[in-house]
């Protein structure tokens, strides 16, 4: 087992903190090394040392380390979070993630009009290019039709924004605790 530390005279980190003698076939031994009492004290608070070695019990040796991270994550997500643990913070992703598509749908809308500004001033460069024959110069830049959806509340954006609230918010399904 990844962690395991032969025993000699020191009794495992759950032993030390219950003030017992760790016996060799310690079922928290493999899992709670020595020199891991908080990881132990945390899971402990949360669950409790019965509840733990029950947990353990029932499921299979190979998938106990998992548990066992699995349960000091947990406690660790309560302890700094009592009400939430980590659903708190599985939420508060999600709400990042809506958000971030939400600002990416922004970006590429645009993108698409300043493209599309681009690609008719070039057809026009392009056409003043090819009667003079003088020199090829650079589209203006689309200063006059680009309303900038972040920065200014005019009604194209407010159109934009409600428009594509739909399109983007794909987790209007998951419920949010907050």
């Amino acid at each position: 087992m990844k962690g395991y530390e032969p025993r000699s005279s020191s009794s495992c980190a759950a032993c030390k903190l219950l003030k017992r003698r760790c016996i060799p076939n310690c079922i928290f031994a493999p899992y709670f090394r020595s020199d891991e009492c908080k990881k132990f004290a945390k899971v402990h608070k949360v669950f409790g040392a019965s509840n733990v070695s029950k947990i353990l019990i029932e499921v299979p040796e190979e998938q106990r380390e998992d548990t066992v991270n699995s349960l000091a994550y947990e406690a660790e997500a309560r302890l700094r979070d009592p009400v939430y643990g980590c659903i708190g913070a599985i939420a508060l992703l999600q709400r990042k993630m809506v958000e971030l598509q939400h600002d990416l749908a922004i970006a590429k809308d645009r993108l698409a009009r300043v493209v599309a500004s681009t690609t008719s001033a070039s057809e026009s460069a392009l056409v003043a290019t090819t009667t003079f024959n003088s020199h090829v110069s650079l589209p203006p830049f689309p200063c006059s039709d680009f309303s900038d959806s972040f920065c200014h509340s005019s009604s194209s954006s407010s159109q934009f924004l409600s428009r594509h609230d739909q399109a983007v918010d794909d987790f209007t399904q998951i419920p949010y605790i907050f």
